[in-house]
């Protein structure tokens, strides 16, 4: 494997990662009463704890997308 197919393969793993994470926040905002009942029957737990879970969920997520997608593509860009 050579740096540019590294480099392209990066690329699009940030894109892809983003993408979710950015769909993942905008059903939290405009559809969480519906996420909340869908994970309801699933795992009974009061709404506060589940805004919680959601919030720390999405946090890490972003910062796992930026340290081992983004960061390392940006770096190979400036190398090469």
């Amino acid at each position: 494997m050579n740096a540019q197919m590294l480099s392209d393969f990066l690329m699009w793993c940030t894109i892809l990662n983003a993408g979710f994470l950015i769909l993942s926040s905008l059903i939290m905002m405009f559809a969480g009463d519906f996420a909340y009942g869908m994970h309801r029957r699933w795992f009974p737990m009061p709404r506060e704890t589940f805004n919680v879970v959601i919030y720390s969920f999405l946090g890490l997520y972003k910062i796992f997308v930026i340290v081992f997608n983004l960061v390392p593509w940006v770096a190979l860009m400036l190398a090469a």
